[in-house]
């Protein structure tokens, strides 16, 4: 069994389903929860990944979460190396600005919700979403985006977002969405994060959008990101 090495910024942002398939594969999810003055490790030697989850703060924040650059400076280190390296939302930004990109507010304005996402050009030709639709949807919750970092190849996009994802070279993957999400998930951020819901705009579901019928979006969403996690859970092995 290897270890994964997974930053957590946000009690309710666990690995969620992602829990069940590392479980499923035989790897153990070593979480440190920054959110609760855990330490950013000096490295990550020892571990056969890197797992960056979402949270509410802005990789911008680092005067008042100083952590912040270290924790940039670990995940630059770890994709130099070539360690498998996964993020999700702020994850993805922190991947992005780590790498030389920049995190600013999504000029679409916040996309919180499920909405559908499409695969770019370049996705055609890339290790990463093969036996993925054209176009699948997604839960979403963030109100930043990215450019793209020297070397990032973009992934996905959305009507509401331009960059969705990326891959630096064959072992980093950066998702601006929430795969990993499930029913308790999303009904938990639905409760803990409620304010984020009052902000207007097209890219804003209420509670009552995001939870109806939400057993077999979920359902569906597992079955997506079970193809997605795939090729970067495979890296895992090697």
């Amino acid at each position: 069994m290897s270890d994964i090495l997974v930053l957590q910024h946000h009690p309710e942002e666990g690995l969620g389903f992602l829990q069940e398939i590392f479980l499923e594969s035989g790897h153990r999810p070593v979480i440190h929860r920054l959110d609760l003055g855990a330490i950013v490790p000096e490295n990550s030697k020892g571990y056969a990944g890197l797992v960056i989850m979402g949270g509410p703060m802005s990789v911008n924040d680092h005067d008042r979460h100083p952590w912040l650059v270290e924790e940039m400076r670990l995940i630059r280190e770890a994709v130099e190396a070539g360690m498998p390296t996964l993020g999700h939302c702020l994850g993805a930004q922190l991947i992005a600005k780590a790498m030389g990109g920049q995190v600013f507010a999504n000029p679409a304005g916040a996309e919180i919700g499920w909405f559908p996402v499409e695969k770019t050009t370049a996705a055609h030709s890339s290790r990463w979403l093969q036996g993925l639709p054209e176009s699948f949807p997604i839960f979403h919750w963030h109100g930043e985006t990215f450019s793209l970092p020297g070397g990032g190849t973009p992934l996905l996009s959305s009507a509401l977002c331009a960059h969705q994802a990326f891959a630096i070279g064959q072992h980093c993957l950066a998702l601006q969405g929430h795969p990993e999400v499930t029913a308790s998930v999303v009904r938990a951020w639905t409760e803990a994060m409620a304010d984020d819901l009052q902000k207007p705009g097209a890219g804003v579901q209420s509670a009552a959008q995001i939870t109806r019928d939400l057993a077999q979006k979920c359902a569906a969403l597992a079955a997506v990101s079970r193809i997605l996690y795939a090729p970067w859970v495979e890296l895992l092995r090697q």
